[in-house]
């Protein structure tokens, strides 16, 4: 059949629960899961279908219908992310996919679309995603946020124990404790997730069923930390270690250090720049860093009414143009004023603009993950230089944190 008759059959419309089956299908064919590998977490057919119905209900999912056939597809979490101390609605994109023989129609650039202006009816000013392709998502406007940095440390290089008020014990991953240290760890932390149950389930969706839980408890028998970890062939792995103190990060890295019989490396993962191997006495560890999520603003206005800038001593202004790959509403010249306080207000207009910017660019430095005067350098946007020191007095200096999956 030729390409223009198979055009015309395509349909875009919702995803529904009752095309769970064929979302799975998808899902596993683009991404190559196969059965062993659904075996080797434990997971049965049965099983996935059931998981992923509840983010069919509470997620927006779009896709490409040939006939009744779902030929392309990607969905949107309603999710929240901490940024600088604001509580932004983000919008989370995930089950990006298309099968091959669907490709290059640009049926993914119209889902993407479709997405992008959901997000905004929703106030979702910005969005999320874990890239399979830097480059492809790049072209769309997301620019990475966020860095992994994964390291191993041997049994002889664990830390020494260090005397603390308060204990560990052993819990379920479910312990209720447990969300409440990350709910306190999120208000607190830049680029963070807030983790609602959906964000729970994708979290902890592939992990093994020996993976178990470590709270430290203070002196007053406040929970102020915790790791998700498992214990397989002498190697301690670190899902994930919150603390809300250096007490509980001590408290924490004593308890694996008491596993020192037992194991034989630790293998774990950090997800902002905390200086590990200073921290540890013999800090000749093995780290490998890489690049981790991605983010892009959905809604330029929308965004910086939200964004806390920095205090000033005076009222400031920047003119700059922007342009976006994908919607128009980020296009153009805008005139940006931050009063004393750090309030932001951006007006569509403005003449002799002195700064230009694409969307990937803008979202990476109003995050914190590059600085102004690192991406000017490197020509990743125009300026004078009056305007890149603007940016640096405006934008708060802190990476992002991001650790989660989905």
């Amino acid at each position: 059949m030729s390409r223009r008759h198979m055009q015309d059959r395509l349909r875009l419309r919702q995803v529904e629960p009752r095309h769970g089956e064929q979302f799975n299908d998808l899902l596993r064919y683009v991404f190559q899961v196969t059965d062993r590998d659904l075996q080797t977490f434990g997971w049965e057919n049965r099983e996935i279908a059931q998981s992923k119905l509840p983010i069919l209900r509470h997620a927006d999912v779009l896709g490409w219908f040939d006939g009744d056939k779902l030929i392309s597809q990607l969905a949107v979490y309603p999710f929240q992310v901490n940024v600088f101390g604001h509580i932004y609605e983000m919008g989370g994109l995930t089950g990006v996919g298309t099968y091959p023989e669907y490709a290059n129609r640009g049926l993914m650039n119209k889902l993407m679309l479709h997405a992008l202006s959901h997000m905004r009816d929703r106030k979702q000013s910005i969005s999320y995603l874990y890239p399979y392709s830097i480059p492809y998502y790049r072209r769309k406007g997301w620019e990475i946020i966020s860095d992994k940095l994964t390291f191993e440390v041997q049994d002889t290089q664990l830390p020494k124990l260090r005397s603390v008020p308060g204990n560990v014990e052993r819990a379920a991953i479910e312990h209720p404790d447990i969300k409440t240290i990350y709910d306190h760890f999120a208000l607190q932390t830049h680029g963070a997730m807030l983790r609602n149950e959906l964000a729970w389930e994708e979290y902890l969706r592939w992990d093994l069923d020996d993976m178990t839980a470590a709270i430290y408890f203070d002196g007053d028998d406040q929970p102020t930390g915790y790791l998700l970890y498992w214990v397989a062939e002498e190697v301690f792995y670190i899902k994930e270690m919150i603390f809300l103190n250096e007490e509980a990060r001590t408290g924490l890295w004593n308890f694996i250090s008491a596993h020192f019989s037992m194991i034989t490396r630790v293998k774990g993962s950090i997800f902002k720049d905390e200086p590990l191997a200073f921290l540890l006495d013999d800090g000749d560890i093995k780290e490998t860093i890489a690049p981790y999520y991605m983010a892009r603003i959905v809604d330029i206005r929308m965004f910086v009414e939200q964004y806390p800038f920095q205090f000033q001593e005076r009222d400031s202004t920047l003119v700059f143009k922007l342009h976006d790959p994908m919607l128009e509403w980020n296009q153009g010249t805008f005139m940006l004023t931050v009063d004393c306080s750090g309030k932001g207000r951006l007006d569509e207009g403005g003449t002799n603009p002195s700064a230009s910017f694409d969307i990937p660019t803008l979202t990476t430095m109003l995050m914190g993950y590059k600085r102004p005067a690192y991406l000017s350098k490197i020509g990743r946007f125009q300026s004078d230089q009056a305007s890149v020191h603007l940016l640096e007095r405006l934008i708060i200096r802190e990476r992002p944190y991001f650790s989660d999956y989905f």
